[in-house]
């Protein structure tokens, strides 16, 4: 059976941006679960959707591929910070809405072979985007003990462990896969630590190399202080993010933009039914304002 994947939070996508009109665009456009809910719900819409990971947008392609014969639905191969190119080659100027999904797809974490995950052993590699060369393997045997040790404070908030960690990563490199990281880490936490956890011990550590790897976050400050001006007037950005760090930098760009309202004041979660059809939504906070 074809894997099909499931938007989250994509009824509250269509109520901020049901009352909407124009072109839409998808920053993450990913296997096309939120662009095919716009596409299917909102009369007219037209979206733009943008990736760099080739598996997603391929499945893009084949799910949509019905409303792109229509030209209601165009794609292109592009991070989001380079939206305003996209949106020039196709001759247009503003956008009614902006829709941002920062969360890492069940497939992209499944796949061994992209080195997201540890739950099967695969190489070090973490790349979104193939084309680029800088690897997790890269980082995680070539930056400094005291590169690690704030990549690990900062990205992955480790305040008691981050230079235990670091630490431990440099004594035992070269270290070539996602298990022998893994196990490095569990060397450098203690026992009592490791059980206290609700997560697993390495996800935070994981995360934060993903997070440096493909420059999430300074991709997403750059995109966000430029996303008003892609925005018609009354034209909306939602945004879904999954941990602290995203949400922080969300949160904090659009109440300090002059030329947006903030319509979310507390961000909205995911309703307790689509947590247990999905459990991986749990964590997902959507913030939404609107261009004056």
């Amino acid at each position: 059976m074809e894997w099909i994947h499931v938007p989250v939070m994509a009824k509250e996508v269509l109520d901020y941006f049901g009352n909407l009109s124009g072109v839409f665009l998808d920053c993450t456009v990913g296997a096309g679960g939120h662009s095919e809910a716009i596409l299917t719900n909102i009369e007219g819409s037209v979206v733009v959707g943008l990736d760099v990971d080739d598996v997603a947008l391929s499945l893009a392609k084949r799910r949509l591929a019905e409303f792109m014969a229509q030209g209601r639905f165009f794609i292109a191969k592009s991070s989001y910070v380079e939206a305003r190119d996209v949106l020039k080659q196709l001759k247009i100027s503003s956008v009614s809405a902006i829709l941002m999904d920062l969360g890492m797809s069940t497939l992209q974490l499944s796949d061994s072979e992209r080195g997201f995950a540890f739950s099967t052993d695969g190489p070090l590699d973490m790349r979104m985007n193939k084309a680029q060369e800088f690897t997790a393997y890269d980082l995680v045997n070539s930056w400094t003990e005291e590169q690690l040790r704030r990549l690990f404070f900062e990205y992955a908030e480790e305040k008691r462990y981050a230079r235990r960690i670091a630490a431990f990563i440099v004594r035992n490199r070269p270290i070539r896969s996602t298990l022998e990281l893994a196990n490095v880490v569990a060397k450098a936490l203690p026992a009592e630590e490791k059980r206290a956890r609700k997560r697993h011990f390495a996800t935070k550590v994981f995360q934060a190399i993903r997070i440096a790897v493909n420059n999430e976050l300074e991709n997403l400050k750059t995109f966000l202080s430029r996303a008003p001006e892609l925005l018609k007037s009354g034209g909306r950005i939602g945004v879904i993010s999954f941990h602290s760090l995203e949400d922080r930098i969300v949160k904090e760009a659009l109440r300090s933009s002059s030329d947006l309202v903030v319509l979310t004041k507390k961000p909205l979660r995911p309703s307790q039914e689509e947590v247990r059809a999905n459990p991986k939504a749990r964590s997902a906070k959507m913030r939404v304002a609107e261009r004056k």
